[in-house]
Parts: C-alpha cells; structure tokens; sequence
C-alpha cells in the first residue's frame, strides 16, 4: 500500500542526523518537523529569516504572525532565532544548511530537479530553491510518484525548467525511497504492499539494480 502524506516526512525523518542544519520546502516538506527521530536535535532554518522551527502547529497553536517561507504558520522553540532574509540566504550560499528537503514537479534520473513553475500556470515560484539546490550539502526530494494523470513525475529528463541540474540526492515517493546512482534511480526502500513490477510500470526513468 502506498504511503500517505504523513508517512512520506516520516520516512524523510529518518534521513536526519543529530546536530544538522536542515531547511524543509513547502507542502510535504513542511510535515518533517513533526516527525524528527527521539535523541536526534535538528535545527530548522526558513529563507524568510529564522533558525529554529518547530513542529508544524495544531489549531489552538496557530499565530498568523509567524510564517515559513511558504506563508505557512509554523511554531517556534525556546532557542529561536529571527533575523534579515539577506542573512539567511547567506547561510544558504555559504554552505552551512546540511541538508534541504524539497518539494518537486518532476526530478530525472540524473538528479535534475523540475520545482518552481509550470509555463501558463501560476505556481508559488522559486523562492530560495535555486540557492538551497546550490548551497545544501544534501539535497532529499518528496513528492507524489505520479502526476493527477497518472504519469510519472520521475523522468529521463525533466520537461519542465529546471531549478538546477544533478542536485538531488534522493527521491522519497508514496511508492518508495530512491537514490540518484549512476545510470539512474537505485530503489533502496518500497512502501509496505508495493512491489517492483508496481513501481516500473509508472517509472519512466530507468531503474538501476
């Protein structure tokens, strides 16, 4: 059975190691914060200026005033820290974040990475992902396995416009956990109830053993 939403950031959770500086993107990526290993003490950074974000809020915790990068409320820790977007980026493109967990449209087999618009559509745009493909020490994608039409978002080559090329490192789907390998996508994960013969049949990049 593919995994949910939930289940996707938590299987992205366990990609987190103690004492990182990690920056999650919009949508799924946001839902990591919820699910950060016991014993394991990461530290959130959001383009908009702070380091230090906790879990994503429940109803009674919600504050308008405190947003990410995505205009999504969010929470704060006892160690939060606010600051200008221009040092933020600064971090980014200093390499100091270890670790960004984004958000996709379409990734390629190559690690090309496809995440901030759609010609004719409007879409939330590119916000820090150009300076975080660049600047991150490790670049981990989560996204849904196919498109609303059922085609699949893990391609030979990404038709899109690309946030940056060869960047990622690892794609978290509904279907399964895959790493960018040469001569394309390493299956090292299938969700409970998926088989491999599931996973070709709506791949279209090729699947290395």
């Amino acid at each position: 059975m593919a995994w949910n939403r939930n289940q996707m950031a938590e299987r992205a959770g366990q990609e987190l190691r103690d004492g990182m500086y990690v920056n999650l993107g919009i949508g799924i990526p946001t839902l990591v914060s919820n699910y950060i290993p016991d014993g394991v003490d990461v530290t959130l950074q959001s383009e908009n200026g702070m380091l230090g974000m906790g879990p994503f809020p429940t109803e009674d915790e919600i504050d308008a005033d405190l947003i990410n990068a995505g205009k999504q409320t969010i929470t704060e820790l006892n160690r939060t820290s606010y600051f200008s977007s221009a040092d933020s980026f600064a971090m980014i493109r200093g390499g100091k974040i270890a670790m960004a967990i984004l958000g996709a449209m379409e990734v390629a087999e190559n690690g090309d990475l496809a995440n901030w618009m759609i010609p004719g559509k409007l879409v939330k745009g590119m916000g820090g992902a150009m300076d975080l493909v660049a600047g991150a020490g490790r670049v981990i994608v989560i996204m849904d396995h196919t498109n609303k039409k059922g085609e699949s978002k893990l391609l030979k080559s990404c038709t899109l416009p690309l946030t940056g090329a060869g960047v990622v490192d690892e794609i978290i789907t509904n279907l399964g956990v895959f790493k960018v390998v040469e001569g394309g996508l390493k299956v090292i994960e299938m969700a409970a109830g998926v088989e491999m013969d599931d996973i070709r049949q709506v791949t279209e990049a090729t699947l290395v053993t």
